[in-house]
């Protein structure tokens, strides 16, 4: 039976999946870990553990090169959560071109008693918090995976004009895309023809401060700016400064800062929201029975989908006897492997390779239960990582 262990609350509904499929939850040495948004540190790879099941998108909290190193395979869940994040988009967009928030904090303040009174300021001062329509609007949207796809349909039907950049756009997300999506050939373009931008990016290297004074010059005057993807993608100080020159006139983001939260204080221009991104209960859900799924599936068959490190790999069980063998990226692999199997007498039913970068993943099935003697020879080739029947 294999061991998990769980940091961060994880949904009962994924925890349960892991009990019907007869997995002990356990703080000893774990084949497997699902969690949220614990930072995750060397110490917390032990030597039995096989992959990282993330209940989210992102996986900054994650050190990917060291999974990779060990052989450990990381999930995340991509598209899990993608229905609550567009929903928050579609408020982000309202609450910055309507006066929404101002609107609500002034017919709060008011400590008029009397009613008719009170009703002729309402309506006196309603101007103060005139904004406009989403209709018409040009929507830039940088990154159309699944996020950004589903923001781009339901921008499509209240009525907005669309723009999108995305170099890396999979086959998949372009499907899901209006065809009203106009392509942009430059993140330039987009921020220059559009009344508001949305990014749906993960946080790289590459991503990191990708909305920084460079670009913010390139802005539409008066642009608004929504970021509800990650913090570290958007350079704060830069987009105040934007703010302050009226090149933005609104940014709405899900990643509060000291120095945001002093502007918000002082000006109406910077709408804050505490990490609501993903946060509801549907979104949680999903995320943890994906999780779970994606870590029952590797554990027990070696499956690997929607991995940040390793390849998509898949392959139909056709015996009972499956070895997984991860190894090192290295020419001549699979030959040294082969040759280990057909010196122990075992015939190859069917198997798959699959590489990614420095690391590269076989799953091999054997007409017959190898010994240990093999599997241990097959651990003693140099660039193997690891090696588990399953």
């Amino acid at each position: 039976m294999y061991k998990y262990k769980i940091f961060n609350n994880i949904a009962s509904e994924g925890l349960n999946y892991l009990l019907d499929e007869n997995l002990i939850l356990s703080d000893d040495d774990p084949e497997a870990i699902l969690l949220r948004s614990k930072v995750l540190g060397e110490e917390d790879f032990n030597k039995n553990l096989l992959c990282i099941g993330r209940a989210g998108a992102g996986v900054n909290n994650i050190p990917i090169d060291l999974a990779s190193h060990k052989g450990v395979v990381v999930f995340n869940t991509p598209g899990a959560n993608a229905n609550a994040v567009k929903e928050l988009v579609l408020c982000g967009l309202l609450l910055s071109s309507r006066g929404i928030i101002q609107g609500n904090s002034f017919a709060k303040s008011l400590s008029i008693t009397e009613p008719n009174e009170f009703n002729l300021t309402i309506e006196k001062q309603k101007k103060s918090f005139k904004g406009s329509e989403l209709y018409g609007k040009t929507l830039g949207i940088i990154g159309l995976g699944a996020i950004g796809s589903m923001v781009a349909q339901s921008a499509n039907a209240l009525g907005m004009k669309l723009i999108g950049f995305d170099p890396y756009i999979s086959v998949d997300a372009a499907w899901r895309l209006p065809k009203e999506v106009h392509k942009a050939d430059s993140m330039e373009e987009l921020v220059g023809t559009s009344d508001f931008v949305s990014v749906h990016v993960p946080l790289l290297e590459t991503t990191k401060n990708l909305i920084s004074s460079d670009l913010l010059k390139h802005f539409k005057q008066g642009a608004k700016l929504i970021n509800l993807s990650r913090g570290g993608i958007v350079k704060n100080n830069d987009v105040i400064n934007a703010l302050k020159d009226e090149r933005l006139s609104c940014f709405v983001t899900d990643f509060p800062s000291l120095e945001l939260s002093e502007r918000a204080n002082s000006t109406g221009d910077v709408i804050l929201l505490p990490h609501l991104g993903a946060s509801t209960l549907e979104a949680e859900v999903n995320c943890a029975v994906m999780a779970a799924e994606q870590v029952v599936d590797f554990l027990k068959n070696g499956n690997i989908n929607n991995s940040v490190n390793f390849p998509k790999t898949k392959l139909s069980r056709s015996t009972d006897h499956r070895l997984v063998i991860i190894n090192k990226n290295e020419p001549g692999m699979i030959g040294k492997i082969a040759e280990f199997i057909a010196n122990e007498k075992l015939n190859i039913s069917d198997m798959v390779n699959k590489s990614r970068e420095d690391i590269a993943i076989n799953l091999i099935d054997l007409d017959s239960k190898p010994k240990e003697e093999l599997i241990h020879s097959l651990r003693k080739i140099e660039h193997v990582l690891s090696v588990r029947q399953c």
